[in-house]
């Protein structure tokens, strides 16, 4: 094997596994309530993970066909890990501060007025929120797309992941700057994660056809 076949064989692995570890912590950090530094550590890591996550998908799928399509969705899911850990950041950066800030409140007035406070600043997170729903609804629907006729993917994943990216990014812009769960309509974003999943899944199932191929 040569060395550029090595290198895209150990991008796939890491991929796989960065995809599961990211599919794994984000609803553990949502669902359960966790010491401070521990949920800050996967708060941090979610992004940097996903990143590395499609990059490594992006090589699985050039194995069978290289497009440009393909490439722009690594480009935009790293993109999107890029803004996801700016938004999981400064939500815990706000939530933190105006949780102390209103604890240390001198009377009801001044704590109404910083809970007002934090309810217009929250709206910056909510931007962020939507930026990223962008990005990870056009990279996973270009990865769908180019998974359509891949071998270890194939139309089922691939057409999935391609209506479940048009949903995310449709409910999200039509309930902007509200969070779709908060406007009583449905939620895509963790059916898109449990896809990630599977993907992440079958992309470690997928180790062994790589290396034939690359040997």
């Amino acid at each position: 094997m040569t060395k550029e076949n090595a290198l895209t064989l150990a991008w796939i692995k890491l991929g796989a596994v960065a995809g599961v570890i990211a599919c794994v912590i984000y609803p553990l950090m949502i669902a359960v309530e966790m010491p401070r530094l521990l949920t800050v550590a996967c708060a941090a890591a979610f992004g940097p993970l996903l990143s590395l996550a499609s990059v490594g998908l992006y090589h699985v799928l050039k194995l069978h066909q290289k497009t440009v399509t393909a490439q722009i969705a690594a480009g935009a899911n790293i993109i999107a890990g890029s803004i996801v850990n700016m938004m999981l950041i400064v939500q815990l950066a706000l939530s933190i501060s105006m949780d102390e800030y209103v604890a240390k409140a001198a009377d009801p007035a001044t704590k109404s007025t910083l809970e007002l406070i934090g309810k217009v600043v929250d709206k910056v997170q909510l931007g962020l929120d939507v930026s990223w729903d962008i990005f990870i609804a056009t990279g996973t629907f270009l990865l769908g797309l180019n998974m359509l006729k891949h071998p270890r993917f194939g139309k089922i994943l691939g057409g999935i992941g391609m209506l479940l990216a048009l949903l995310l990014l449709s409910f999200n812009l039509y309930t902007f700057p509200i969070p779709p769960a908060n406007a009583n309509l449905i939620d895509f974003g963790p059916f898109t994660g449990l896809w990630y999943l599977i993907i992440s899944i079958q992309m470690l199932r997928s180790v062994t056809w790589a290396k034939k191929l690359l040997e």
